[in-house]
């Protein structure tokens, strides 16, 4: 990709090398608590801010992760991690542009994301995570979380190289924002409430073939408008989208395939999607919930 020099997004949350917020205020919460259990101030000031927590906690919102990321602790990064960041920052300008675009052309508004770079754990609206559940998107803070340390996973472990490789995940990720912005997402959640787990499995592969089919959108931008593409880029992508696809993982995990479990769609399922919006530039065509899949 010809990604060097570009724009680079202002939308990016660097927390790498920082500690997860939650749990500093957990255990600060537990340093203090027997001062306050001793006196009659103290009680009362544990019962406030017991009730405060609870009713946040009611309203979606948790008050032990509020104020942002702390300070970085003495933070280095190599100058290989860091043009991975800049990498990350460009692609995501790039995505923005081409969904301010589309989004515009059709009298709608794109509101871009955050997308917060972490090391190991992360504190989200969505809860806690480590870096093996791989990039994730949280509709609830509407950030899109990413471990650097995935595109080496991407490349060593799971054998699709390249840093279009890499943008497909990023694009894919976003693309979850998207379905957000549109109301997607929460139309299917709806129909997954009090349904069987084969049946939320199957809403989930659609959502996430229709993720894959947006991340192919923003590809054909990318060839198009911004001449970001090489030769060989689009074969890095279909290679991770077919490298990641359930079937496969569960191949390479030595355990039985098992179509039901499945929450994100085979491997030929994932390229045909991402194959199918890179093709067309169309994001009407990515009506994976009316097609035959």
């Amino acid at each position: 990709m010809d990604w060097r020099g570009r724009r680079q997004s202002r939308n990016i949350e660097d927390r790498r090398g920082q500690p997860v917020r939650g749990a500093g205020g957990g255990l600060l919460l537990l340093r203090l608590l027997p001062w306050l259990l001793r006196s009659r101030s103290g009680r009362v000031l544990l019962a406030l801010g017991v009730a405060a927590y609870v009713g946040a906690r009611l309203l979606g919102v948790d008050l032990l992760q509020l104020g942002g990321p702390l300070p970085a602790q003495n933070a280095s990064f190599s100058a290989e991690e860091q043009k991975l960041a800049e990498f990350v920052a460009v692609v995501l300008a790039d995505t923005e542009q081409t969904w301010q675009r589309i989004l515009g052309e059709a009298g709608q508004r794109y509101e871009e994301p955050v997308l917060v770079l972490f090391s190991q754990r992360v504190a989200s609206a969505c809860g806690t995570a480590s870096a093996a559940v791989g990039p994730f998107y949280c509709p609830a803070d509407r950030k899109v979380y990413l471990d650097l340390s995935f595109f080496r996973d991407l490349d060593s472990q799971l054998g699709a190289p390249g840093d279009f490789a890499q943008a497909y995940v990023i694009a894919h990720e976003v693309g979850h924002h998207l379905q957000t912005l549109l109301g997607i997402s929460q139309q299917v959640r709806r129909a997954g409430q009090g349904q069987a787990a084969a049946v939320v499995n199957a809403l989930s592969v659609r959502q996430e073939l229709q993720a894959d089919c947006f991340a192919g959108v923003w590809g054909h931008a990318a060839q198009r408008f911004s001449q970001m593409l090489e030769p060989g880029d689009l074969e890095e992508a279909l290679q991770a989208a077919a490298a990641i696809g359930d079937d496969r993982l569960q191949e390479r995990s030595g355990g039985e395939v098992v179509p039901d479990s499945f929450t994100h769609g085979t491997s030929a399922q994932r390229v045909s999607w991402f194959k199918r919006g890179f093709d067309t530039g169309d994001m009407s065509q990515c009506d994976t919930f009316s097609a035959q899949i």
